[in-house]
């Protein structure tokens, strides 16, 4: 049966082009409507206009569906709830958030600004905890919600010239993980889609990518199943050239180490404190707490 969207209101940030306007588009096709959200500014988040939402819009109308367009800067929390407030007004609810909007500052560390790396923190970060704030209570009331966090293999791995981006994109990892079990009694799913697309933001890369086989398009598949009504909860889904995959935060087993040597014990020991087998996935933050306290309770008992 064809995933569809119908009665759906969907909230794409980001979607003026590359992956947010293939998501928005997406979206609509299935019967969604959809706030397009685009600042219009340049990769680096500077400058703005409306046009390209209202582009995207504009596809979307023509093709038989119903779209808004909104320019709202993500950082900007009264216009995030102003455009929430456009959509309930136009349509009466929201059901669906893709944060998506992103900026790229890059240099090394050495070389980085702080101001670069707050405003990547800002856009990235804080850019979607304005707009899961201003919907959380919407979805909360009507008990449904779907919300996809960006993240990227940046964040989940690291990459060279990059830890203002990487940093923000882990941090929406974390944000994904309270809510999900904030939001699961009633019924918001909130899940992290990372993305191998060649947009506007990953150019530079262009001669080492087969630039022909990463289109935003085989990206977007997976981000509508993290919106569906079947979603999952608390995924870290990546995608790219048509290729899906899950990522983990595990712990494993590991070691305990105790008395005046323990330091010692942990460097001597380090290759089975690595060791993954049996590793988990834990299933909130206090699993790691109990881990170690059973280590403790077995040794002394």
């Amino acid at each position: 049966m064809m995933m569809r969207f119908d009665g759906r209101v969907a909230i794409v940030t980001g979607a003026g082009g590359g992956l947010g306007r293939e998501h928005a588009l997406a979206l609509a096709k299935r019967g969604a409507k959809v706030v397009v959200n685009d600042l219009g500014g340049a990769r680096d988040g500077s400058g703005g206009s409306a046009t390209a939402a209202e582009s995207v819009v504009a596809e979307i109308v023509a093709a038989g569906g119903e779209a808004i367009a909104n320019a709202a800067s993500v950082t900007d929390f009264a216009a995030v709830e102003a455009m929430v407030g456009a959509a309930i007004a136009k349509w009466g609810q929201v059901d669906i958030l893709v944060n998506n909007a992103g900026v790229l500052r890059d240099k090394t560390f050495a070389k980085m600004d702080l101001d670069d790396f707050r405003f990547v923190m800002d856009v990235h970060l804080m850019g979607a905890v304005h707009c899961t704030k201003a919907v959380w209570d919407i979805m909360r009331e009507r008990n449904y919600g779907r919300i996809v966090m960006t993240t990227s293999s940046s964040g989940l791995y690291g990459n060279f010239g990059q830890s203002n981006y990487g940093a923000a994109k882990m941090a929406l990892v974390g944000l994904m993980q309270t809510l999900s079990i904030e939001g699961a009694k009633n019924d918001i799913r909130v899940n992290c889609l990372a993305p191998t697309a060649h947009t506007r933001m990953t150019e530079d890369l262009g001669a080492r990518l087969p630039l022909e086989l990463l289109g935003p398009d085989t990206v977007s598949p997976g981000l509508l199943h993290l919106v569906s009504e079947d979603a999952p909860n608390r995924c870290i889904l990546t995608a790219g050239a048509g290729g899906f995959e899950r990522a983990y935060v595990t712990i494993t087993q590991g070691i305990r180490a105790v008395g005046d040597d323990a330091p010692e014990q942990v460097a001597a020991r380090f290759a089975e404190i690595s060791d993954r087998t049996g590793e988990i996935v834990p299933e909130m933050g206090a699993a790691q707490g109990m881990i170690e306290l059973t280590k403790a309770q077995q040794a002394l008992g």
